[in-house]
């Protein structure tokens, strides 16, 4: 970039010479200059070399500075992608409860490019134009103050026209990129749920919202595309009032034998050259405003904080096998709403638990607070001894397993869906597992066995055999304290059976956690603990509490097997 400024301030001065020689030769009076010089051929043949090695090696300079500018673009974009994705997966399932999937995928592919797009198309040339014409303001002056006068004035009347525009085209820009925001989020919430939106002939009602957003969206594209290119014919004429200035002073302090007609030129060109600047600002004001626009939604996302920061002092879990303590625990969510009550328990190390009570008991809150994704606001959860708020969230969630009523498989293959649950595990390592979970016989009955690369959602899978992949998964991890939500839910009896079975493999020798509405899951753990208004109401061995009549979970089983009588199992008396 620095050569090619040096050459551009150059490219006028072969074109000076001549023109000055010449007028000298004709007999013209001319101010003496230290590059005035009689005209001769030798004088007219070097300076047409000189345009033609300035432009070859200014195209060569400038050839390389865009390429570098290109791959700087890139570099700096890819970090800030890669860098605000991993600062988005730290955030608090909190913020991702309420943040739309499709703006925060907008903001991160969308916005990051449109900020590549502008910092190398307008944003890093401008700064070598901007360094141009200081360079060139310097020598205008050194060559006639008056006419340089003409140059500031330019630019001072530039600014004054673009800051009275530049809020409004920021502004519309703004309304754009949310416009574009909401049609990512209405194509995202509708492509996400597809089967439903089919189901109810939805298809008329969504696409009218749609359309009626895309409106919206382009109307305020539309406008700020209108106050950019106002502003550049602004600057047109601008560019137009002050040549014509220049041209006529220049004249004028030619004739009073101030300048040389050279120096005219080198004036003409500058004044040229250096509203370029000018004039690129006026054309990628919109581009730039959008920029902006993106700027600050990504700065938005890089700017929010965890609600689960990590102590500086923090420390890793090292106990193998740690028992689980709930002491005293106040806990809820962001609104303010309570969802857990001074809660007091124990889960020795190897124990079996079932989570049981009404929606909104508090059940998943609780397990949650076990893989640090919720803190108390009052007691305190422990690991092993230790506060989970003074350890490390990595060394804390290495110790957990979770299998959820939707176990999310990726679009990659099903070995490395597995090889999830730990990123070192061999190949056998997985085969292993998956025999384990009862997954290896339909694995190999895949187009390509392990090998095979799983549709979005694993679609392509029955909800049984998700699971299994899912067990495999957790099994591999080899974490003592496995937490199971709803993981049989909406199954199949046989499905159910063949899961129910990987899950005695995956919690055997290890500490668990089940939140579950299935009386087998519930009859098989050692402890039951009923939540009701995020309280424990009652607690105990499964088998006890169903012996006493008067238990809640022994109501709720008597209502179960009205509704189910296939699930029947016989209540001790």
């Amino acid at each position: 970039m620095a050569a090619e400024v040096l050459l551009r301030l150059l490219e006028p001065w072969p074109v000076k010479i001549v023109l000055d020689a010449v007028s000298r030769s004709l007999g013209a009076s001319l101010r003496r200059s230290p590059f005035s010089a009689e005209a001769s051929a030798e004088l007219l043949f070097l300076c047409a070399g000189a345009v033609v090695a300035i432009s070859i090696v200014r195209a060569i300079a400038s050839y390389f500075s865009a390429i570098s500018f290109a791959l700087v673009g890139t570099r700096i974009s890819s970090e800030l992608r890669a860098r605000t994705f991993r600062h988005l997966q730290s955030l608090s399932m909190r913020h991702h409860s309420h943040a739309s999937t499709g703006d925060t995928v907008q903001r991160l592919v969308g916005d990051v490019s449109r900020l590549q797009e502008v910092a190398v198309t307008a944003g890093l040339p401008l700064i070598g134009n901007t360094v141009s014409l200081m360079a060139m303001t310097i020598i205008m002056i050194w060559l006639d103050p008056l006419i340089a006068l003409v140059t500031f004035l330019g630019i001072g009347i530039f600014f004054l026209l673009s800051r009275k525009s530049s809020g409004s085209i920021t502004s519309a820009a703004r309304k754009s990129r949310k416009g574009e925001s909401a049609l990512a989020t209405t194509a995202a919430e509708t492509l996400g749920a597809i089967r439903e939106v089919q189901a109810y002939g939805l298809e008329d009602t969504i696409s009218s919202g749609f359309r009626s957003s895309n409106q919206a969206a382009l109307g305020s594209g539309v406008a700020a595309l209108r106050l950019s290119a106002s502003l550049q014919r602004k600057t047109d004429v601008l560019t137009g009032i002050a040549t014509a200035v220049v041209l006529a002073a220049g004249g004028w302090r030619v004739m009073q034998h101030a300048i040389t007609p050279g120096d005219l030129v080198v004036f003409l060109f500058y004044l040229k050259t250096g509203m370029r600047p000018l004039k690129d600002v006026a054309r990628y004001t919109s581009r730039v405003a959008r920029a902006t626009a993106s700027g600050e939604r990504v700065a938005d996302l890089l700017e929010a904080q965890s609600d689960l920061p990590e102590a500086p002092h923090a420390v890793a879990l090292k106990s193998p096998h740690p028992d689980i303590v709930f002491d005293n625990v106040w806990a809820g969510h962001l609104d303010g709403t309570m969802v857990l009550k001074g809660i007091n328990l124990t889960i020795p190390a190897g124990q079996h638990c079932a989570l049981l009570g009404p929606s909104g008991a508090g059940k998943s809150t609780l397990a949650s607070m076990v893989l640090r994704m919720v803190d108390p606001w009052e007691g305190s959860v422990s690991l092993g001894g230790e506060d989970l708020r003074d350890v490390t969230i990595a060394s804390v969630r290495s110790h957990v397993s979770i299998l959820l009523q939707d176990s999310v498989l990726f679009g990659t293959t099903v070995r490395e869906n597995i090889r999830f649950g730990r990123l070192d595990a061999t190949d056998e390592e997985i085969e292993d597992v998956a025999a384990l979970a009862q997954a290896d016989s339909f694995i190999r009955a895949l187009p390509q066995g392990y090998d095979t690369v799983l549709g979005e959602s694993a679609n392509d899978l029955s909800g049984g055999q998700r699971q299994r992949l899912a067990v495999a998964r957790a099994m591999l991890r080899k974490a003592p304290i496995v937490i199971l939500d709803e993981a049989t839910a909406g199954l199949d009896p046989a499905s159910r059976d063949s899961v129910l079975s990987a899950l005695d493999q995956l919690t055997e020798g290890r500490t668990s956690i089940t939140i579950t509405h299935d009386i087998n899951s519930a009859r098989s753990c050692d402890r039951l603990i009923w939540l009701e208004d995020g309280e424990i109401v009652e607690e105990g061995p499964p088998l006890s509490l169903l012996a006493n009549p008067s238990s809640r979970f022994a109501g709720w089983v008597r209502r179960q097997q009205t509704k189910q009588p296939d699930e029947l199992f016989e209540v001790p008396t």
